[in-house]
């Protein structure tokens, strides 16, 4: 994969560093206002320009397999556009997020996927893991939060799980900035009802084969 340049990305020993030692330590990280202000602006003005239409109702499984089922997930989606210079430049970003992981983790990350995610009023995803060992190249999870504003009152909490069942304490309110980075294999997960319009980005970083 090529390199790219890296003028806004995380420098070593901050955001990177704690990313990885939440990784490390917990399997998952969260870290308020992770991104330069900038970056997160402009993703939000990017949001609120963007069409109803433009978003397409998302689906369950991948490629020749993908289902829609609004009895499990009720979020429409927008892959990101790398000609857009909001979506460059949070890929950049990305981007030097991956290169930072490799060197302190080793993960061998490959590429990034990420998309927008628009939940309406009454949707939700339930409980579902974003990889499965042994069949996929999905390895680290991230969330970027785009609301401004948001209240316990709004729902759409993320709820973490271990791999037994256990909630992880405390939900996570999609706060505007509110980046969260978690291990796709180890944590099933869910999205809570939105009781307002709930905006996310969420992304993949991925490795050339299937782990074991």
């Amino acid at each position: 994969m090529s390199e790219l340049p890296s003028p806004v990305g995380p420098r070593d020993g901050d955001v990177t560093e704690r990313i990885a030692n939440g990784l490390r330590e917990k399997g998952y990280s969260i870290i308020l206002d992770a991104l330069p202000p900038p970056i997160t602006e402009d993703l939000l003005k990017r949001i609120i320009e963007l069409e109803p239409g433009d978003f397409k109702p998302a689906g369950i499984g991948r490629q020749g397999a993908l289902l829609v089922n609004p009895f499990v997930r009720r979020d429409h989606i927008l892959w990101l556009d790398a000609t857009h210079p909001a979506d460059s430049a949070y890929l950049i970003w990305m981007e030097t997020l991956r290169q930072g992981l490799n060197r302190r983790l080793f993960l061998g990350l490959f590429d990034y996927e990420c998309h927008f995610a628009h939940y309406p009023p009454g949707a939700f995803y339930k409980r579902h893991l974003d990889a499965f060992k042994g069949d996929t190249n999905r390895v680290v999870t991230t969330v970027l939060y785009l609301n401004p504003g948001w209240t316990v009152a709004d729902g759409g909490e993320l709820r973490l799980y271990t791999l037994n069942g256990d909630e992880i304490s405390p939900r996570i309110l999609p706060v505007f900035g509110t980046l969260v980075v978690f291990l796709s294999a180890d944590f099933p997960h869910a999205v809570a009802v939105a009781n307002r319009h709930r905006y996310s980005v969420t992304g993949w970083f991925r490795v050339n084969t299937p782990m074991d």
